[in-house]
């Protein structure tokens, strides 16, 4: 049964709403003004199906990409940009508002830059004569097959046919693989994950592959399978080395664009604390001018920082140390004596950490954050406890999507 709805308004998830007498309803690729033909989504009462667009909006434009609306990794590519970068701005004022906080919101940084430099493509066989490379469908488990992907960066170049090669080799193991890409300045760097231990034979098809496709390492679930040459990444003017599946952030711009809000922040500080350091995004920029107390729970990111400072000469002290953060944070009393605190949670945030931060005197706190949501509840802890948030700034590195990073500077 289909029926027509009018869009109201962009969901934080960018899908249109239309409001409707049984409440909101949500209907993916629409767009403010527009009316829409639709059908129910089974067992989703409050979703619909685009079928057809009656009239469009004046904000729509044609998608750069031939598998978007099919594919489920992007969800505005039919929105024009500016329009785009407003919503995609709203979406921190808004989770800030929720909290009870009034803060200045600085215009968005697009920092989508040449593109993603890291891609999860999964090889699926729904058949002994099909096979399947691709990202998945949206809201769906089914693989929808690319052969392109126009928001990678040149970078990853050729990511998707050695996916393809790679799941190809593996057909046999029946298993659903899942293939992280990262570009490194040596090469792409690839761990596979879904595969059962690899026969020689395997892994000697995967050695041919790698020369084919300029593959720098392969993994599986993290352990080496075979290294043409060791990844690294230049962070600031250090060369680390890439332990496998480590995170980076989505694009070097984004990384550029945050260090350099990070650092502008952190101004004169001498003694600064970098919290979730991960392999120094932060710390290895920072020490340039500062001594850093760098710290993470990856211990193999931890060795990757501590052999980027080795080698880059003329850098400030750095104390590099593993320690989960979340079952152990860094307490006040710890923290004295420092002039800043970089705070760099994943996506859930620290709560914890959030807590002991806003007990200490430490003068000024940088947090960074992927999730709009979880870095409002933080800094309403550190607001509560004494700090001010005095500047906040969306930066765009995940384009056609509604993730957003954030930095913001909270002052005692």
């Amino acid at each position: 049964m289909t029926e027509q709805l009018t869009i109201s308004r962009i969901g934080h998830r960018g899908d249109g709403i239309a409001e409707t007498p049984a409440g909101a309803v949500y209907v993916p690729y629409t767009l403010p003004g527009e009316t829409v033909t639709v059908e129910p989504v089974a067992g989703h009462p409050d979703r619909r199906t685009l079928l057809h667009v009656d009239t469009p909006s004046p904000q729509r434009i044609v998608p750069v990409c031939k598998h978007f609306g099919v594919c489920g990794g992007c969800a505005v590519q039919h929105w024009a940009f500016a329009d785009y970068l407003t919503w995609k701005q709203s979406l921190v004022v808004k989770a800030l508002s929720h909290a009870g906080i009034e803060a200045p919101v600085e215009a968005i940084i697009d920092a989508h830059g040449k593109g993603r430099r890291r891609a999860v493509l999964h090889g699926r066989r729904p058949s002994a004569n099909l096979l399947q490379v691709g990202f998945a469908a949206p809201r769906a488990h089914h693989i929808v097959a690319i052969d392109e992907c126009p928001i990678l960066a040149p970078s990853l170049d050729g990511c998707i046919p050695a996916a393809w090669a790679i799941a190809e080799v593996l057909r046999t193991t029946g298993k659903p693989l899942d293939i992280h890409f990262t570009a490194s300045d040596r090469g792409l760097d690839v761990d596979v994950r879904g595969t059962g231990p690899l026969p020689p034979a395997r892994l000697t098809e995967l050695a041919r592959l790698a020369d084919k496709h300029n593959l720098a390492r392969i993994t599986r679930h993290g352990e080496l399978a075979l290294q043409r040459t060791e990844p690294t990444l230049k962070i600031g003017r250090a060369d680390v080395p890439l332990p496998s599946g480590a995170f980076l952030q989505a694009t070097a711009e984004g990384e550029a664009a945050l260090a350099r809000l990070v650092q502008g922040h952190a101004g004169k500080a001498k003694r600064v604390v970098d919290l979730f350091s991960g392999i120094g995004t932060f710390t290895l920029r920072l020490a340039e001018t500062a001594r850093v107390a760098a710290v993470d729970s990856e211990a193999n990111a931890i060795k990757a920082l501590e052999r980027g400072v080795k080698s880059t000469p003329g850098l400030k002290s750095v104390e590099a140390r593993t320690r989960d953060l979340f079952r152990n944070p860094m307490v006040a009393m710890e923290m004295k004596g420092f002039d800043a605190v970089v705070f760099d949670p994943p996506r859930q945030g620290a709560e914890r950490q959030a807590q002991e931060l806003a007990a200490s005197k430490v003068p000024m706190v940088i947090g960074v954050s992927c999730d709009a949501s979880t870095f409002a509840r933080d800094a309403r802890i550190l607001i509560d406890g004494g700090y001010k948030l005095t500047s906040v700034t969306p930066v765009d590195q995940f384009r056609y999507s509604h993730h957003v990073e954030i930095v913001g500077r909270f002052e005692r």
